[in-house]
């Protein structure tokens, strides 16, 4: 028998049937059967199903005499089912890449438990994505519970798409759906309370369309009342099931927000039908209401209820006006009370420091202030964060500020040095005699500023004049290498000098290469011992970091290049697989993807949120990139580079790029998977031609980078002292290398 029956219902979507039944058929996981039931669609759908059925025996297609709605469709596909587990797929969403592997290697993982719950995106038609937000809870546990042990499961979407179930268990409950809307709620209530075995998946494993129209439950009809009825079967379970009876509180909170929400949405119920609507929900709540609990605003009448409605929405809108408002105040406060202070003197020994838009001590400003405290310790360095949390994250001692805080302001008005590696907010007034120091986030591959606005595939939302507004406050560009004198001269046409210092940043890496090309044997694994220890990765492993970085071509910036799980196995034993997506990817949906499940199973190491990239550098033997400037970075520590350049005609089309890293790159260059995995089957990652290569990349990229661009940055630029030039001097590259011309 198959490992998984996805039962799939479908009526009126033959729009999307295709991307539904082909997101299923072509997982690399094989062992299924799909059950398409054809609930007498007016439109494609049957032929549809029909064809793919033809040309593939794992369709198998019912066509019913009559339509009878998802519910009782749903019911009719049951009894053809013959796989371990049940899923039920509504046929306008789809399955994400690698999805039934996973929760396949997650139920061998739990031992078959009766019910398992995974992570979900909404896709939206406009082309944006959006993961649950609620996602916390699925990787919370590594066993099985019951929603006894752990009632807050409950909190999530309770639909019957995000589940599967082990087909046992239903047949031995007898669970069935109801007819009507709102078919899911007394099925999933039922089915989550009677599960002895409940295991979550923290993987998004299903992309839920949100239509622009065409969505039962947005349109407007008076079938919204079934939700009345489905609660009804839910209080009725209950009273079978005695031993249930604890569950009774929370079911009635629920059902009481469900009808509310089901009204506050202006598309569901038709106008004249509302307040039938509130007076059969405030029946209902009632007749379950247990003993002692609060009817709230369901136990007065419609009239009240729209009023509270009404003076909801003003006081929101009232908020929102007063927001406005005060933002606009504070501009001309900032502006009026910048101009009072500017009869002040500057304070010659007081530095702002600021990094990633205002999220920590990181990156190029840390290294200078580090530096700074050390050699000028008369300077006052003081950090600009954007919120308490990032505060509670510095180290201790760091003297720190709020961002737009009647502190910030205060000092922003009096500071001379502002050190960062972004622009400062565009409130922020520059007075005369301040002097900005922008350190940039490594060299550029990829387009930026002005070039963008040839690019307005990656200028999306980007506003270039203000950023060059903005960029006009630079004094100083700190530069690594001449490339990036250039770019910066170009991409920045504003009135700053460039400062070849070095990256401050990289100062550690430098170093760490200096000491391992000495003679003393220090590698990834003594270098970046405190990353190691963290995570459990043996001393004698052989860490391989693969940092792919963004795409400007796919709305959200994250596509999937290589199989992490395959390519995990694939460098066998003896090495662990470090992964660091581009920080703009942190937050989305990209690690709900698979990664954060692969890390939790010990498959690979995420270290996409490690606040400092220097130590993930540190502690690893090879770095294996796409187009990541941190290429440029590792360098410095004179290790192995691989290239995985698959879809470089593409990336260069949508973003630009300001040399052919595949004609000077690092070291090997990969064109597809299979590439990929044979330089490192074969040793060729770490040849003599890898060493060659890296050697002229390095001389080009970092020439200026001698350790010492931290301590130079504070001696130059906030001194004032002189100090011998960074790096020594290289032939210039050949002419036709760069794709990079001068202005």
């Amino acid at each position: 028998m198959p490992r998984f029956s996805l039962i799939v219902p479908c009526y009126r979507v033959q729009g999307y049937l295709r991307e539904c039944l082909d997101s299923v058929l072509e997982q690399s996981f094989h062992d299924i059967e799909v059950i398409a039931v054809d609930d007498r669609s007016p439109d494609g759908c049957g032929a549809i199903l029909d064809e793919y059925a033809a040309r593939d025996p794992r369709v198998r297609v019912l066509h019913l005499p009559e339509n009878v709605g998802l519910g009782r469709a749903r019911n009719a596909g049951l009894p053809y089912a013959t796989g371990d587990f049940l899923f039920f797929l509504d046929s306008d969403d789809t399955l994400t890449p690698g999805a039934l592997r996973a929760i396949a290697d997650r139920l061998a993982e739990t031992g078959d438990p009766d019910v398992l719950v995974f992570d979900y995106a909404r896709t939206y038609w406009w082309g944006g994505a959006r993961r649950n937000a609620l996602a916390d809870l699925l990787g919370a546990r590594s066993d099985t519970f019951t929603a006894a042990e752990h009632p807050e499961i409950l909190d999530l979407l309770m639909v019957v798409w995000n589940k599967v179930y082990r087909r046992d268990f239903v047949e031995e409950n007898g669970f069935q759906f109801p007819p009507g809307y709102y078919e899911d709620t007394p099925w999933t209530f039922p089915v989550m309370l009677s599960a002895d075995r409940i295991a979550t998946l923290d993987r998004i494993c299903l992309n839920y369309r949100q239509r622009r129209q065409g969505n039962i439950l947005s349109t407007t009809s008076r079938k919204h009342f079934d939700v009345h009825d489905q609660y009804r079967r839910v209080f009725a379970f209950l009273d079978s099931r005695p031993e249930l009876a604890g569950w009774r509180p929370l079911l009635h909170r629920k059902m009481g927000e469900h009808c509310l929400d089901i009204l506050a949405k202006p598309d569901r119920l038709p106008p004249a039908a509302r307040g039938e609507f509130f007076r059969r929900t405030a029946e209902l709540y009632r007749a379950f209401r247990p003993e002692g609990a609060d009817l709230g605003v369901l136990g007065g009448s419609y009239a009240a209820y729209r009023l509270r409605q009404q003076a909801e929405r003003a006081g929101r809108e009232g908020g929102r006006q007063a927001l406005r408002v005060r933002r606009a105040a504070g501009v001309r406060g900032r502006r009026a009370l910048t101009g009072l202070r500017s009869l002040r003197p500057l304070d010659e020994n007081l530095v702002l420091y600021s990094a990633s838009s205002h999220r920590g001590m990181l990156g190029d400003p840390a290294a200078v202030y580090r530096a700074a405290r050390t050699i000028a310790p008369g300077l006052r360095g003081v950090w600009v964060v954007r919120d308490a949390e990032v505060a509670a994250g510095l180290p201790a001692g760091v003297e720190h500020v709020l961002l737009d805080s009647p502190e910030y302001l205060r000092l922003t008005a009096r500071a001379k040095f502002f050190v960062n590696d972004v622009n400062w907010p565009g409130t922020l007034v520059k007075r005369s005699g301040s002097v900005h120091v922008h350190t940039h986030r490594g060299t550029p591959l990829k387009y930026l500023g002005a070039d963008l606005l040839g690019k307005p595939g990656a200028r999306l939302g980007f506003d270039v004049p203000q950023m060059l507004r903005r960029a006009d406050r630079w004094d100083h560009s700190l530069v690594a290498n001449r490339h990036s004198e250039l770019v910066w001269e170009r991409a920045y046409p504003c009135h700053f000098a460039s400062a070849r210092t070095g990256s401050p940043r990289n100062d550690v890496l430098v170093n760490a290469g200096r000491r391992e090309s000495g003679g003393d044997g220090e590698g990834g694994g003594a270098a970046g011992g405190g990353f190691r220890e963290r995570y459990g990765i043996p001393a004698d492993h052989t860490v391989v970091l693969y940092a792919p970085t963004r795409r400007d071509y796919v709305r959200g910036g994250h596509v999937d290049r290589i199989d992490l799980t395959g390519f995990a196995a694939d460098l066998g034993p003896g090495h662990t697989l470090v992964v660091r997506l581009h920080p703009a990817l942190a937050t989305g949906p990209a690690r709900g993807l698979g990664l954060a499940e692969l890390h939790r199973r010990g498959i690979v190491v995420d270290a996409t949120c490690e606040p400092h990239a220097e130590e993930v550098m540190l502690a690893s033997d090879v770095l294996v990139t796409d187009y990541s400037s941190l290429m440029f970075d590792y360098a410095n520590l004179d290790r192995p580079i691989v290239v995985h350049a698959d879809d470089w005609a593409t990336f260069t089309a949508s973003r630009g790029a300001y040399l052919d890293i595949t004609a000077e790159a690092p070291g090997h260059v990969s064109h597809s998977y299979r590439e990929l995995t044979w330089l490192f089957a074969s040793g060729s990652w770490r040849d003599g031609e890898s060493a060659r290569l890296r050697a002229d990349f390095r001389a080009r990229f970092c020439e200026f980078d001698d350790g010492r661009a931290a301590e130079r940055v504070v001696r130059t630029l906030l001194l004032g002292e002189s100090m011998p030039p960074a790096g020594a001097r290289v032939p210039e590259p050949a002419a036709g290398h760069d794709l990079l011309a001068a202005t």
